[in-house]
């Protein structure tokens, strides 16, 4: 994925590029999975489904093929600011750690516990490492990760998720890039023109950012809550992402022993 990513900044890679090349690179992790493949019927639905627990097995593993490409492109269309990409990098990671610590002291299962321990030996060197280039890539950027680091963050967060055996979970965490890669479907699938940056306007006079037209989370809230400059609005968007990760917590709180 690094290779790809710095392929994708050298050259315009083609979205059909992008979405394919991950499919192949997420192929060794499905076959190192060594998780279940089954899912717990909700509770509301088991009178009528007539099952607890129903096993999808090939698509089981579809779905975290299709997570893995998701979560490594949806990194690469939410960025654009100093500090964002990084960013919201450090904020899903660290709220992924924190799941694996709450999980591990809730479950008396075994092979719950190794799971999450496993996921914490993946997600803390890379936390580490985050946070260290956050200090060189917040604004004022001194460094720019590019796409290189956008594709190998994503795969990375995917691969902790998998075998931790959270990927629901870990998706809920990428609400941010769920909401803005549907708000971006029709530019990505040229339903309507898309440039290759979909960046803001930058007003020199006022030294602020203008939203465009352009459908992603970046120029939907300089269009919902006016100019600002770059650094506030990436303050606000992670902001936004921790939030996210917050309301994540309490819908698992709240459907727990209800839901599942």
């Amino acid at each position: 994925m690094i290779l790809l990513g710095f392929v994708d900044d050298v050259l315009d890679v083609p979205w059909r590029v992008k979405l394919a090349l991950p499919t192949f690179a997420a192929l060794p992790l499905l076959m190192a999975y060594a998780g279940g493949t089954s899912i717990i019927i909700p509770k509301p639905l088991t009178p009528y489904v007539g099952l607890t627990v129903l096993e999808l097995g090939l698509f089981y593993k579809l779905f975290m093929l299709l997570l893995a490409v998701f979560c490594t492109n949806s990194i690469n269309i939410h960025a654009g600011l100093n500090g964002l990409e990084v960013g919201q990098t450090v904020v899903i990671s660290a709220a992924v750690l924190i799941h694996n610590v709450m999980r591990i002291a809730s479950s008396t299962d075994i092979e719950t516990q190794q799971a999450h321990e496993f996921s914490i030996y993946l997600v803390l060197p890379f936390l580490t490492i985050s946070l260290a280039l956050l200090a060189f890539n917040w604004y004022p950027s001194i460094v720019f990760v590019g796409d290189t680091y956008t594709y190998f963050a994503g795969m990375a967060l995917a691969v902790i998720g998998i075998l931790g055996h959270f990927s629901e979970t870990l998706l809920l965490f990428f609400l941010p890039q769920v909401l803005n890669f549907l708000c971006s479907v029709p530019q990505l699938f040229h339903f309507v023109p898309c440039p290759r940056h979909r960046l803001p306007r930058f007003d020199p006079g006022a030294g602020l950012l203008t939203g465009t037209k352009d459908g992603n989370l970046v120029n939907i809230f300089l269009r919902l809550f006016g100019k600002c400059s770059e650094r506030a609005l990436c303050i606000r968007l992670l902001i936004f992402q921790a939030l996210c990760c917050v309301f994540c917590f309490w819908l698992r709180h709240m459907l727990t022993g209800w839901y599942k």
